[in-house]
């Protein structure tokens, strides 16, 4: 989603993890006895800033009014092991373990994702409290009725915690002309009675939900409110679109709306990348035992190659080359290409076992390492079958904005193997679109893992 919370909010959703991870290791530190010396403060500001990336994408503020209190353990669980995994790699890499107290590091460890849970609680429950002792109350008016002003009126009174209130609506057409209204909205006036209302009433923000074809009267709108103190917000009317990692950028000076981009853009594809190469190098090395038995089954199974490679589209829709051991008496790359069915006289025997374990696909990691393949992205379909759905698929090409992966969002969902029906590759593609709207490291961490567990309860490959 576009970040449209004011910024103060947004500085203090970004920096209550961190300073809940901080205080946690300055309280255990002094507690023990021990001083807080200026390699715990090293400590300190390291892990404020890794933390503050790695909890960012939770939107924890949100978020944790909405889902059960097991999805908050589990979103806070895998965040806080993603950056401990971090800071113990480093303390062991550049050989500064050895200056902190084990005892102190480990309690930090263990009672952090803990604290972490009953802070994130207790927020939730004292803002909407706060803000009204406090009496922080903003008034908004909101100009133009339509669906995406209504929407931004439901979001505000969602989200008690920014303190807003929306006094009413502005529009040119009356009550009774807009259409699904009822009621229950507060028409204030016209466009025009706007900066009036706003002087004489104290409003503190104004959102313009007008279409962007209404330039004239929106400039007119703006020119007659430089009049008043309020804070002005235009609220774009892209939202008709199908958004992929929309933002806001500006190129040297020149505002600019990304409508569909890549999620692993700057530092997202930095950890990206350096998290994949990390993981795949210690993954092959330890299953290079597996992958050495695996290939011999193959070998005296039947004739023919220990590994298949056939052509996929990969990141930005290049053709790469992917790696799995061979499972068939076949090793089709044409442009035409038959799915593999239930009972598929093609599969051989050893090959049915690879498959039902999805232990053909461990090659990809190979692939990983050369930069073709992420361990968690959309699965990567034979070119043949890419050009047959994109012409039925609205959006299926988007996938290829992230490198493909070994595993996906979509494969732990159960839409593995065989995909016979339109309609069932529309589902598994509907998947990998959600990832690319909602990716984050502990997202990936997350499928991961339960791709572990998928793999040995889930009968659909074949």
């Amino acid at each position: 989603m576009i970040n449209t919370q004011l910024p103060h909010i947004s500085l203090w959703e970004r920096l209550v993890n961190p300073l809940v991870i901080v205080c946690n290791l300055l309280l255990i530190t002094l507690l023990s006895g021990s001083a807080f010396d200026g390699y715990y403060l090293v400590l300190a500001i390291i892990v404020f800033f890794i933390s503050s990336h790695i909890f960012e994408g939770m939107n924890f503020l949100r978020s944790l009014r909405k889902a059960h209190l097991a999805a908050q353990a589990q979103s806070i669980l895998i965040s806080w092991v993603i950056v401990a995994s971090i800071i113990v790699f480093l303390g062991y890499a550049t050989q500064l373990s050895s200056q902190y107290s084990r005892d102190i590091i480990l309690l930090w460890l263990v009672i952090t994702p803990i604290v972490l849970f009953i802070a994130h609680v207790a927020i939730r429950s004292a803002l909407p409290k706060i803000t009204q002792l406090t009496d922080t109350q903003q008034s908004v008016v909101i100009a133009g009725v339509n669906e995406l002003g209504l929407q931004l009126a439901r979001k505000l009174k969602e989200e008690s915690y920014l303190g807003m209130e929306v006094e009413g609506f502005f529009d040119d057409r009356s009550l009774e002309r807009i259409n699904g209204a009822g009621g229950s909205i507060k028409l204030q006036g016209r466009i025009d009675d706007l900066p009036e209302y706003v002087r004489t009433h104290r409003i503190n923000i104004i959102y313009i939900a007008l279409p962007m074809s209404s330039r004239p009267h929106i400039m007119k709108l703006i020119d007659d409110l430089y009049d008043t103190t309020a804070s002005i917000y235009f609220v774009l009317d892209i939202f008709v679109f199908n958004l992929i990692q929309p933002r806001v950028d500006a190129i040297k000076g020149i505002p600019v709306v990304a409508i569909c981009e890549s999620p692993f853009c700057g530092l997202n594809g930095a950890v990206k990348t350096v998290s994949d190469f990390i993981l795949a190098s210690i993954i092959l090395v330890l299953i290079s035992p597996l992958m050495l038995l695996i290939a011999l089954g193959v070998k005296l199974s039947s004739s023919g190659p220990v590994l298949f490679k056939q052509r996929r589209y990969g990141l930005n829709g290049e053709e790469i080359r992917v790696y799995k051991f061979r499972s068939m008496t076949v090793c089709e790359d044409g442009p035409s290409i038959v799915q593999a069915t239930k009972d598929d006289a093609r599969i051989t025997n050893f090959g049915a076992f690879l498959r039902k374990t999805s232990l053909d696909e461990l090659p990809q990691f190979i692939n990983v390492l050369l930069g073709d393949m992420s361990i968690v992205g959309p699965r990567p379909h034979a070119v043949a079958h890419n050009e047959m759905y994109r012409k039925y698929i609205r959006g299926y090409m988007l996938r290829h904005k992230v490198k493909p992966g070994i595993t996906g969002w979509a494969q732990v969902h159960g839409l593995r193997g065989e995909t016979e029906t339109v309609d069932k590759m529309k589902a598994r593609i509907d998947y990998d679109l959600d990832y690319l709207r909602n990716w984050s490291l502990s997202l990936d961490v997350w499928i991961i893992i339960k791709t572990v567990f998928v793999i040995f309860r889930q009968p659909a490959a074949y």
